[in-house]
């Protein structure tokens, strides 16, 4: 594993140009999603420019930046300070220094938390700081494609399969796409045994480290138990009381630790679309985790369940895709944002795809290999609801053919979100 080859990462271009303009650049994400990896090689490739690498997991180091953060930021010319969550003291340290010398690409952080929740970066390095986020790998940086499907649908085009070709991740290799996930070090293991290992341990050490970083927690033994809770609701509304009440949680505890999670970029609150023209949406979010490996490792899937009860697949297909919709977005021209829809007339949308511009793009997705007249109901409700902001609506769906169904509505072949 150790000589396996480094995967083009699709943030890349983005993270050159912000290192060229602007004097600090945080790149957020889960822990093993790769930050590292990708920090380092940016590093190297600029070594010329005197960057120096510094992991604050290393024990002296870490007491160095607490001790003495302003002595240890003074010390620096450029600089890549790697999981800066563990000592925030930087960051005011780091303000002092770029408000004297504002060169760009000063300062590439990264952190397994997501430190714009945190007042003190929101304070200290507004203006002087550009955050990317990098989640887990998506498909089309697996399969070593462009990633533009994002691109492709809000100008208008319908994507397809080359030559309407059937590809090996129907049926049960879109099972096994799902459950693998896309942690760098779960996709590197073959054996389903050892990577269903690996990401046991992965949940265990993050459970009992990286959450102390980041908040005071009283009921630490609750966390698996209610994070296990929480891979249940995937696909579904948020209610914190129901999930509470499963935990022996008040509500106040329950939504804390919750955005604990989110802050380790777990999971996602999926919030709703709205219009001036809805009068009967509902307003709670969906929750949907950021890896289907891990909440297919949470929920006890693996392919010998899945074959024997079909029915739990679908909130895991929904949550990959959702997943990787946002993993487009995060390098996607037009600062999009992933919504759902769902009204209390029961209408729904998986995903509704808004642009900086308002036009809207609906996403629809089930697990069979065909579809019907009223997987579109709610697409054509989202259509009617967004008049002339409407650019599409698609079904993705278990097969190899990209299908019209009626004006602007289009089955499309999951495998065209990591194949295009």
């Amino acid at each position: 594993m150790a000589n396996r080859p480094l995967l083009t990462r699709c943030l890349t271009p983005l993270l050159r140009e912000a290192l060229a303009d602007t004097p600090v650049l945080l790149l957020n994400g889960p822990r093993q999603a790769g930050k590292t990896t990708l920090a380092s090689s940016l590093a190297a490739s600029m070594a010329s420019d005197g960057f120096r690498y510094f992991s604050l997991d290393d024990a002296a180091t870490l007491l160095s930046a607490r001790e003495d953060p302003t002595g240890f930021v003074e010390s620096l010319n450029r600089a890549v300070i790697d999981e800066v969550q563990r000592a925030p003291e930087l960051l005011l340290a780091i303000k002092r220094t770029v408000d004297t010398d504002r060169r760009p690409g000063r300062f590439l952080l990264t952190g397994s938390a997501d430190l714009r929740t945190l007042p003190a970066v929101a304070d200290s390095l507004a203006g002087r700081m550009e955050v990317q986020t990098l989640l887990p790998l998506a498909g089309c940086e697996l399969e070593g494609s462009e990633g533009l499907w994002l691109e492709m649908v809000f100008n208008g085009e319908v994507p397809q399969l080359a030559g309407g070709r059937m590809v090996a991740d129907q049926g049960d290799g879109l099972v096994e796409r799902v459950l693998r996930g896309g942690y760098p070090e779960a996709v590197a293991r073959e054996s389903s045994r050892r990577r269903e290992s690996w990401l046991r341990q992965y949940t265990g050490a993050l459970l009992s480290r990286d959450v102390r970083d980041i908040a005071h927690i009283d009921k630490l033994e609750q966390l698996p138990r209610l994070l296990r809770a929480l891979a249940s609701m995937a696909g579904q509304l948020t209610n914190v009381n129901q999930l509470a009440g499963q935990v022996g949680l008040d509500h106040k505890t329950a939504s804390k630790y919750l955005g604990v999670f989110e802050q380790l970029f777990l999971l996602r609150r999926i919030q709703p679309w709205w219009s001036n023209r809805l009068s009967r949406i509902v307003k709670t979010p969906k929750l949907h985790f950021l890896d289907s490996g891990l909440l297919a490792n949470l929920l006890g899937c693996n392919t010998a369940s899945l074959q024997s009860d079909r029915s739990r697949f679908g909130p895991l297909l929904e949550s990959f895709v959702v997943s990787e919709l946002i993993k487009l977005a995060s390098w996607s021209n037009g600062d999009l944002q992933v919504l759902s829809y769902r009204d209390k007339d029961q209408r729904e949308v998986d995903a509704v795809l808004e642009n900086s511009a308002g036009l809207i793009v609906g996403v629809e997705v089930k697990a069979k290999a065909s579809v019907q007249g009223r997987d579109f109901d709610g697409l054509r409700r989202l259509a009617d609801l967004a008049g002339d902001s409407f650019i599409g609506g698609f079904v993705l769906y278990d097969g190899s053919e990209t299908l019209p169904m009626s004006k602007g509505l289009w089955a499309v072949p999951l495998a065209t979100l990591w194949r295009v």
